[in-house]
Formats: structure tokens, C-alpha cells, sequence
């Protein structure tokens, strides 16, 4: 693996706000707790260096066609990729909703499933303060898939389920090389995410006016969560750091690009020709940093760039269906 020289980061620290909390901050605290930590499934307070007291009560329970001139080995990828979606249309649900943060990385493992595989699905924007949109719901988390009218829970659950819908004679992962790196996804990609996206005050608001742009937030909220959300989330940021040993956080998201391109061993995908669900996985958790100023250094000031096309490419447009 190649060296990254990463530059110094001149760290701005203000003043915590502290003593004698009144009635109004104390539900802007709340507010916050709710808007910042969400209910992501897979999140766990305590990840975070956070007291599971401090959190909310549910998130601690809880392709181009191929022509005459093309040769015959583009043929072969071509029908290679024909087979990899033979049973979407075999599965075709009337009826798919998720109900979702716009910037969690667990919903978008989900649309990224979801638009690979041509289903069509509405989305419904969960309000993070108070979760109307899920009350009818006894999971509190999202995201939460109904599939005409089965409630499927929990992102990796839900992709288990629906890859055997797709492919009910396959195994849901085709050996121990994609469930290690899916894994690997879950249990540490995520978690670099947050110390770069949040690690300076400049990077924190960028993130959070994405956040409040895409979310379903009243104006209050989205003004709430954008500047004191990014203030609150650039300190959380360095207890994550310490909590996950992480010294310097683009070096720590530059290795692990370096890390999955190194998975690869050369090939176009995990999957070889087609992408499989590790893939998947790691396409979706980083498209949404794709276009901030962390993911436009990772790309490039690493190999990952390549592979993110490619998968952009072969993924498509997205499968949402507009209100």
C-alpha cells in the first residue's frame, strides 16, 4: 500500500455553553440529540464516546447495450450483466417505500441496491425530532422498507431479503471474501466517515446545510440543526476520533480507500465483472460524502476513483420514484 502524506489541520475550539440550562435550551439540547444521533439502524451511542443515557431512548433500542461493432468479450460482460439482473424481473413488487434519512449511510447501502437492481421505490423523509412518519411502526429505526406491504428492517437484513427474492436458487453472499468486506463496511467504514465529514467547522456546516437540505426538518429545525447541529457534531467528531483510535481522520479515510482498492486484486469489482453486495455496500455508504470536500479528497488523493466511476456507471440512475 502507498504512502498518503496528509497536511496539518488548524482545529478551531470554542466554548461549551454550559450552566443554567432554562426549559428552551434544554429542548434545543433534545432537538439536537434527535437531529444529530438519529435512528440509523446499527447505531449504537456508546460507539461514539456518548453516554446511551444522553440518546434518545429508540436509537439506544433499538447499464450500455452491446452492437455488432463491440468484441466478443464485451458481448460476454454484456450477457454476464443481462444474467446478473435475469430475476428483477421476476421479483416485481407493486408497492416499495423507504422510509429514511437522506445522509444515512445505512439507507443509502439500501438506494443503492435498490437502483442497481431497477426496483422502483417511493421514499418517505423521517423527521428525526419526532418520527411521525414511523409512529404506525414499532421499530423506531430507519430504515425501514415496505415492500408491498412487509415491513423489512434493518439494512443488511433488508438486502439479505431482497437478493433472495431476486435470486431465490443463490446464497445470499457467494463466499467469505463478500461477507468479510461487508462487514468490513458496517463495522469500520462507517466509522470514518463522521471524523472527516465533521472535521472542521467549515466541513461541519457543509455537511449539515446537506443534511438539513435533504432532511425533513420545519424551518426552525433546519436552522437549529444546520449551525449549532455542525457546532454540537465538530466536537462529538473528536471524541470519535479517540473512541475508534483515529490520529488523523483524512489519513484514516485515504487507508481505507487504499484498503478497498487493494480488495479488489485488480479486478473491475469485488464481484469481478459485476458488482456484488460488498460493492454495493461501500458505493453506497460513499456517495453521499461523493460531492463534499472529504470525498473529493479521497478521490483524489487515492485509487478509489476508478472503481467509484465504474460503479456509478454500472449502478445508473436512481430507481426513486418523484413525488
Amino acid at each position: 500500500m502507498r504512502r498518503v502524506n496528509v497536511n496539518g489541520v488548524a482545529v478551531l475550539v470554542g466554548r461549551a455553553i454550559g450552566g443554567g440550562a432554562t426549559a428552551a435550551s434544554a429542548n434545543r439540547h433534545r432537538v439536537l440529540q434527535a437531529a444529530l444521533y438519529g435512528t440509523c439502524s446499527n447505531f449504537n451511542p456508546e460507539r461514539f464516546g456518548l453516554s446511551s443515557r444522553s440518546a434518545p431512548p429508540s436509537v439506544t433500542n433499538g447499464c450500455v447495450a452491446g452492437t455488432k461493432f463491440f468484441s466478443a468479450a464485451a458481448t460476454s460482460l454484456a450477457q454476464d450483466h443481462a444474467h446478473a439482473h435475469a430475476h428483477a424481473h421476476e421479483f416485481s413488487p407493486k408497492d416499495v417505500v423507504l422510509y429514511q434519512y437522506e445522509a444515512c449511510p445505512f439507507c443509502n447501502k439500501v438506494k443503492a441496491f435498490l437502483d442497481y437492481y431497477k426496483i422502483p421505490y417511493g421514499v418517505v423523509e423521517v423527521n428525526p425530532i419526532n418520527k411521525k412518519e414511523i409512529k404506525w411502526s414499532d421499530y423506531k429505526k430507519v430504515p425501514i422498507l415496505k415492500v408491498d406491504g412487509e415491513q423489512m428492517v434493518d439494512s443488511s437484513d433488508i438486502i439479505d431479503k431482497l437478493f433472495q427474492k431476486l435470486h431465490p436458487d443463490n446464497p445470499v453472499a457467494s463466499g467469505d471474501e463478500e461477507t468479510k468486506w461487508r462487514g468490513w463496511v458496517d463495522n469500520h467504514l462507517v466509522h470514518v466517515l463522521s471524523p472527516n465529514i465533521y472535521r472542521t467547522t467549515s466541513e461541519a456546516i457543509e455537511s449539515f446545510d446537506y443534511i438539513t437540505t435533504h432532511g425533513n426538518f420545519s424551518f426552525t429545525e433546519r436552522i437549529i440543526a444546520k449551525y449549532a447541529g455542525a457546532a454540537a457534531m465538530y466536537f462529538v467528531a473528536k471524541n470519535l476520533k479517540k473512541k475508534h483510535n483515529i490520529t488523523n481522520e483524512r489519513a484514516a479515510l485515504y487507508e481505507a480507500a487504499e484498503t478497498w482498492v487493494d480488495a479488489l486484486k485488480g479486478r473491475k469489482f469485488l464481484g469481478g465483472s459485476n458488482p456484488n453486495l460488498a460493492d454495493l455496500a461501500v458505493f453506497g455508504v460513499l456517495r453521499p460524502i461523493r460531492h463534499l470536500k472529504s470525498g473529493k479528497d479521497m478521490v483524489q488523493h487515492t485509487r478509489i476513483g476508478d472503481w467509484y466511476t465504474g460503479m456509478e456507471s454500472v449502478v445508473g440512475e436512481s430507481s426513486r420514484i418523484k413525488a
